[in-house]
């Protein structure tokens, strides 16, 4: 692990920025940046123009290290070049930590909940990680009802996958999302903090993770979590919500950054100009890091 890294993502100041859509969401996140998909056929094309769009958002001035701390980036991602170098390597170049989502998407809803589908080929990218000088990684599941039972089962596949990938020298980044517009979701988040909570008291002093959440219902219910020794950092995805929304929410959260996506690039257009470009993630990048440092 280095150590630099770590010590940044600990205890920086700023957020991380979250540019994994995987296959199933690339459409949309294309769309949203313009191009349509009848502009393009097939999936190399397709992963074609989003990286493009992530090596112009990760080339700008504006996406810079004194307020990102780090980029989860999608598989497809790790493997493509950014001039000439490795994104990974292109990215700590920068000073800006790399990540990278290792789930393979969600399983069918069982008991108010979507598990993780098997990663079977998991060990092998997580060789492959390393090799590409990856510091972390991501993986999410998701949380609809506040059944006990499902989100027990969340929890303890996510931590039993965490735990294989602490093991390969990475530090996983657990992600149980509760969805944003679910009925009870503040009851879905008091069970959940609860199972986090039981799952971190166990790991030993040599494993750390960083959890991914949902912006909760009630102000700082994740205090607890975000001041556990075992817990290298917790970042809140936007979830659907606008910027200026998720922004305003995160900010009533003391200890809490965020590692929004959608958020982050919803005003950014493949038309736009080099200086409209920039000037748009700048703009986004201020209001998310403000939102993350500064608190009410």
């Amino acid at each position: 692990m280095n150590q630099e890294q770590f010590d940044k993502v600990k205890n920086g100041n700023g957020f991380i920025a979250a540019l994994d859509q995987s296959g199933g969401s690339t459409p949309k996140a294309l769309k949203a940046y313009g191009i349509m998909e009848d502009s393009y056929s097939g999936e190399d094309e397709m992963f074609d123009l989003v990286h493009d769009m992530r090596t112009r958002i990760i080339t700008s001035p504006s996406f810079n290290a004194d307020q990102i701390l780090g980029a989860i980036l999608f598989e497809q991602t790790m493997d493509r070049k950014i001039e000439g170098k490795y994104t990974a390597e292109y990215l700590a170049d920068k000073g800006i930590v790399p990540f990278l989502k290792v789930d393979k998407g969600l399983a069918d809803e069982a008991n108010g909940v979507q598990l993780m589908k098997p990663m079977p080929d998991l060990d092998s990218l997580l060789e492959r990680a390393n090799e590409r000088g990856v510091f972390g990684t991501k993986m999410r599941s998701n949380v609809l009802e506040p059944n006990e039972q499902g989100i027990k089962e969340v929890v303890d596949q996510q931590f039993e996958v965490g735990k294989q990938i602490i093991a390969a020298g990475l530090v996983p980044i657990i992600e149980p999302e509760v969805n944003v517009y679910s009925d009870n979701k503040d009851e879905s988040e008091e069970i959940l903090k609860n199972e986090i909570q039981k799952h971190l008291d166990q790991l030993s002093e040599d494993q750390n993770v960083m959890l991914k959440l949902s912006i909760p219902t009630v102000a700082n219910l994740y205090k607890p979590l975000i001041d556990h020794p075992r817990v290298v950092r917790v970042v809140a995805l936007s979830g659907g919500y606008s910027r200026e929304e998720a922004n305003e929410k995160l900010k009533e959260n003391e200890g809490l950054i965020a590692s929004f996506s959608r958020a982050l690039a919803s005003d950014l257009n493949a038309n736009q100009s080099d200086e409209e470009f920039n000037k748009a993630l700048k703009d986004a990048v201020d209001t998310i890091y403000d939102a993350s440092v500064n608190k009410k």
